[in-house]
């Protein structure tokens, strides 16, 4: 009974941990143990590994499960979260299709915020950013270039009340 408690725990902690942690987990003896898939995205103009565990919208959570082929689970109560336990995640709705792309087909999402920064939250309110001329389009790596193009014009956002949980494993500077 303690063994299958602790595998449980164990397994319930994977998402915390990072793609580094799960080989340091499997080195432990946990066999199958689920790999949640990293996403790219960028912060402070770096690329970025990160994952989504929960959203906040049912739709939403479709999508990145179909995106990354690993369940994102439905927890409405995230869109309750008081703004102080959240940081920005900035997805884009046209504009440039990369190799590599965002849920919506785009180029990868930019967060504000990343881990060893006082502001750092796991919790992501979704910002839905559209390009005014799609055709002037340009890979944006820092929230810093996002939120400069919306002050230009070049970008229009919008805040649907989405939340998604989305840990980093990969910063600029550092990995779980």
């Amino acid at each position: 009974m303690k063994r299958a408690v602790l595998a449980g725990m164990m397994a319930g902690s994977l998402v915390a941990v990072g793609c580094e942690g799960w080989n340091r987990i499997l080195e432990m003896g946990v066999e199958g143990a689920p790999e949640v898939p990293p996403v790219r995205g960028y912060a402070s103009g770096e690329e970025i590994l990160f994952v989504h565990t929960e959203a906040s919208d049912s739709a939403i959570a479709r999508i990145l499960t179909e995106m990354m082929r690993s369940p994102v689970f439905v927890v409405p109560e995230l869109a309750r979260a008081e703004d102080a336990m959240l940081a920005e995640v900035y997805v884009f709705t046209n504009g440039l299709q990369p190799a590599v792309q965002g849920p919506l087909g785009y180029q990868p999402d930019v967060f504000d915020c990343p881990p060893e920064q006082a502001c750092y939250r796991p919790l992501r309110r979704v910002s839905l950013v559209t390009w005014v001329n799609p055709g002037e389009a340009r890979l944006l790596r820092s929230a810093s270039e996002v939120e400069a193009a919306i002050e230009a014009g070049e970008l229009t956002m919008e805040r649907p009340g989405v939340v998604v949980n989305m840990p980093m494993i990969r910063w600029p500077g550092g990995e779980r």
